[in-house]
This record gives C-alpha cells, structure tokens and sequence, in this order.
C-alpha cells in the first residue's frame, strides 16, 4: 500500500440530520483513518444540488485511490441520488480516463429484516464498477438498517456487534489492499432482531405513526375492495 491512501465516502441518503448509511460509512473511514488513509466524505444531497458541488464530486472521486458508496435501498434498487452520482461519474470517466488504479466498495441497508433484499442494487454498483474502470473491492448488505436510525455505532451497543464486526475486517483486508472477506459479508448480513421482533416493533411503530395523523380506526380500510 503506498503511503497516505484516500477513501472518499459517498453518503446516498436524504435522511436528514445523520443516516444509517452514514452511520455505517463514518464508521469504516474511522477505521482506515487508524490505518494511515486520507478521509473524505461527501453527502450526495448536498453535493448534486449545484454544479460546484457536482464538479467537487468528480475531483474527489479522481483523487480517492478507494471509492466508498453507502447508500439505502429504495423498494430494490439504489435512492435517486445514489444513481445520479454514478450517471455523473460513469460519464466523467469515459470523457477522462483515470490515471491511477481505483478500488470500490458498497454497503446497502435495507428496512426488510432479510439482508437478502439488497442484492440486486449491490449487482448494479458491482456492474457499475466494472464499466467505470474501478477494480470491485466488495459489497456489505445490511438488513433492518432502520434499527441503526442513524446513531453512531457505539451507541447501538450490543445489537451492532456484528455490524461493527464485519467493518473492523473490511478495514483490516482494504487496508491491505484485498478485497472485503466472505467473513466480513457474513457477519454484516446477520440479523441485528430477530425477524419477528423487527416486525413486532415495526408494528407498533406503523400505529404510533396513524395515531399521530388521526388515521388509527382507518389501519384496516379496503377502499379498492
């Protein structure tokens, strides 16, 4: 590894003021910062709303030697955002050859319990890669992301221990320039709830949310029936 490598984190969500995704992201640069990497982070939300802030976007991803996109799932694939940025960058890079070898990863999170749901968006970032000229350095899929809810990991406490697992190895193999390991994926993909509990608090939430609008007697209504 040459000295002084640079990661740049792209955060995909809009979810304001602290994502799961950055979350999960800050977390990983926190650790390669340990090994001796530049970090930098950019949230797409900001970032695409000018041309500044796009044409920034483009520089930091010509100077990062690894490409971080954290991102959650919307229904099956990659949010707006997420997509916009890679249209950008695919289209930079086939005007601009890059000059240096490039490595990405990606990390999805899903509200689905089942980690599972993330594997088509993890193909398109995989494929995406693969045409932009970055050598693909793996993927980590996260499901019932909405436990996170943004908290820094630490404060999660027991039930992100293999989340955080999962990121010390992806950190440790990125440091040394390998891909992430079959080790790393699995302990990410491990349910943080179980499924049933997941549901469970899903439930309670979806009628915290329907009392709060009024619409708690109209849970059960078949308008289209």
């Amino acid at each position: 590894m040459k000295e002084r490598e640079r990661v740049l984190l792209l955060v995909g969500s809009a979810k304001r003021p602290k994502s799961t995704s950055e979350s999960l992201g800050t977390y990983l640069l926190e650790r390669l910062e340990g090994q001796g990497f530049e970090t930098e982070m950019l949230l797409l939300h900001r970032a695409l709303r000018s041309e500044a802030g796009q044409a920034e976007l483009l520089a930091a991803t010509d100077r990062a030697d690894l490409l971080v996109l954290a991102f959650p799932l919307y229904v099956d694939t990659l949010p707006h955002l997420a997509i916009k940025a890679l249209e950008l960058i695919a289209e930079h890079r086939q005007a601009e050859k890059p000059s240096q070898g490039q490595r990405m990863l990606a990390i999805a999170n899903c509200g689905f319990p089942e980690a599972a749901h993330n594997d088509t968006a993890l193909t398109i970032c995989r494929q995406f890669a693969h045409e932009a000229g970055f050598d693909w350095a793996g993927a980590l899929s996260l499901g019932g992301g909405q436990t996170i809810d943004g908290r820094a990991l630490a404060q999660v406490q027991g039930m992100a221990r293999n989340v955080i697992r999962a990121l010390d190895l992806a950190a440790d193999a990125l440091a040394r320039g390998e891909p992430v390991p079959s080790d790393a994926e699995g302990f990410m993909s491990k349910s943080i709830v179980p499924a049933w509990a997941y549901i469970w608090m899903g439930g309670i939430g979806w009628k915290r949310q329907a009392r709060k609008h009024g619409m708690q007697k109209m849970l059960r209504a078949r308008p289209y029936q």
